[in-house]
């Protein structure tokens, strides 16, 4: 009996797409190849994608046989999961994989914006290493700040984890209720209290419709005016016009977007360049090797609807 053709139109990690290839036929193609796509849907039984490729009916149109899309991530912004449903096609993600590296990289913003590193090249005559002391010397510590957290899920909660560790007073907000035993410390707020004590504000809701544009000129106006915003969540929740914007009009805030709307990679005239108090960065929140390697674990979901069972991480409906 031939093994059923997955489709892999973005990166997987060599260890899992070697523990596929020897269960299935995995075809790479990338998502760009669209005249080689076209060839190889009408076959496919399994379809693994990323970040870049839109799973849409135009695309599900061409692939009849089509039992199960992965997405090697988190997110599924960039799948019509209630189309697959329609259809009667699971699908599948990776939630948590990339929590760790999220988190990490996220703290590191953090402490980029309020504990900038200098190094020396050279030694320095006693006048200027003093002076430079007092150059990086920092106005305010983590301790004494406020961290508001938007969306309480994997990365938000382990956002407070961290925080409680370090001292750091931690408001949030979500739209489920947590036990008070889940919340690291952190106190639960309205999303107007949030906003208005925060000194940094790091998103982390999930991609429902109604977070479309969540952070936009309205949001930004009720927080403080020298406030640090993150958003290493999903592009689609912040309106890189509108804080453009609101960095241009309060110099003392700053902005740190790592994912982008409407598209990635981002274009000349992306809004949010050329800013100073305003940081772009290429989707790198979960641009670990670990990361990765758990994201590409998501084959094995794969294989399992394939082979007829139930997968363990299908997608939530929203």
């Amino acid at each position: 009996m031939p093994k059923p053709l997955v489709i892999q139109t973005e990166e997987l990690e060599p260890g899992p797409a070697a523990w596929l290839a020897e269960r299935c036929e995995l075809v790479a193609c990338p998502y760009k190849d669209a005249a080689r796509l076209d060839v190889l849907l009408p076959r496919a039984a399994g379809l693994i994608v990323r970040t870049y490729t839109r799973v849409n009916a135009a695309m599900l149109d061409k692939a009849p046989g089509l039992r199960v899309v992965a997405r090697a991530g988190v997110a599924l912004e960039n799948i019509d999961v209630p189309e697959c449903r329609r259809r009667g096609i699971t699908v599948v993600h990776a939630p948590g994989a990339n929590t760790r590296a999220v988190v990490e990289y996220v703290w590191a913003q953090i402490l980029d914006a309020y504990r900038p590193m200098h190094y020396l090249t050279e030694a320095l005559p006693p006048d200027e290493w003093h002076a430079t002391r007092n150059r990086f010397t920092a106005p305010r510590q983590l301790t004494d700040l406020t961290l508001g957290i938007w969306g309480f899920g994997r990365i938000g909660s382990a956002m407070a984890r961290v925080a409680h560790a370090m001292e750091v007073r931690a408001l949030y907000n979500d739209l489920l209720e947590i036990p008070a035993a889940s919340r690291h410390g952190a106190e639960p707020v309205s999303v107007e209290r949030m906003l208005r004590e925060s000194d940094i504000l790091t998103v982390h809701v999930d991609y429902r419709p109604a977070n479309e544009k969540l952070v936009g000129a309205a949001v930004l106006a009720r927080m403080k005016p020298d406030a640090v915003l993150i958003n290493a969540s999903r592009g689609f929740v912040a309106d890189p016009a509108a804080i453009a914007s609101w960095c241009r009009s309060h110099p003392k805030a700053r902005a740190f977007l790592d994912v982008h709307d409407p598209t990635e990679p981002i274009g000349p005239e992306y809004p949010a360049l050329g800013i100073p108090n305003l940081h772009v960065a290429p989707h790198l929140a979960s641009g670990t090797v670990t990361a990765k390697t758990n994201m590409s674990w998501v084959v094995r979901d794969v294989w399992r609807v394939l082979s007829g069972d139930k997968p363990e991480f299908e997608a939530p409906a929203l």
